[in-house]
């Protein structure tokens, strides 16, 4: 595949079919995760991979609780405007946000990813992110979510026995499947508008209005 086709479509892809990921492609993922950049290469990761119906049912529940109080609290304000806005993108992400939460337990592959000594997350989401993209390049489309580690990370490590006493922290979960979707360029705003030279606010001398990679003829996604 090639580099920019990646890089321009890998997105959030939470819906999934339920058909299991092979092994190869876990692996593959996984070893393309670890060589991503370390701080003083220490390596302080580590990944659990869950596709144990019992242990995805104990996490479905959680992870479904975590995800009624974020919308309860930190987003129930952003949710209230784009309601009365009409706002049909934010709809959109809402409804998929939910379709992960209440399908949670047919995600055939969940990445659980702990680190320690990285209170910024700055050495795991490198990993994080190469995973991802191993995970696109195989055809897997990924979603990271990191709600259970700001609403029910001592409950989670307790499902899945993680030594928090020795500073594990849960950093990412990141869900895993062949998606039911396209994939396609992840629609933003350009880049000139967000971008300053050599200090805030100085304007750089060149626009950009749409994506430098083009989807190519016949590009099915």
């Amino acid at each position: 595949m090639d580099l920019y086709e990646a890089l321009y479509t890998t997105r959030a892809m939470r819906r999934v079919k339920p058909d299991p990921v092979p092994d190869s492609v876990i692996q593959q993922m996984l070893d393309a995760a670890v060589r991503a950049p370390s701080g003083g290469n220490s390596q302080t990761w580590r990944f659990i991979t869950v596709t144990s119906p019992d242990i995805k049912a104990q996490l479905g529940s959680l992870y479904r609780e975590a995800f009624d109080e974020l919308q309860s609290t930190v987003y129930k304000e952003a949710n209230e405007r784009a309601v009365a806005a009409g706002d049909e993108q934010a709809a959109r992400i809402l409804r998929s946000s939910r379709w992960l939460a209440d399908h949670f337990e047919d995600v055939p592959l969940w990445f659980f990813v702990y680190t320690r000594n990285d209170p910024d997350g700055s050495n795991i989401f490198p990993a994080v992110w190469n995973l991802m993209l191993a995970g696109r390049g195989q055809g897997i489309g990924t979603c990271l979510t990191t709600i259970l580690g700001h609403f029910k990370a001592g409950e989670t490590a307790g499902v899945l026995g993680v030594p928090v006493e020795r500073g594990w922290e849960l950093k990412a979960a990141v869900s895993a499947g062949y998606p039911t979707g396209r994939w396609g360029t992840a629609q933003r705003a350009p880049i000139h508008p967000i971008v300053y030279s050599d200090g805030w606010g100085n304007p750089v001398p060149w626009t950009v209005d749409q994506p430098l990679w083009v989807e190519p003829e016949g590009f099915a996604g």
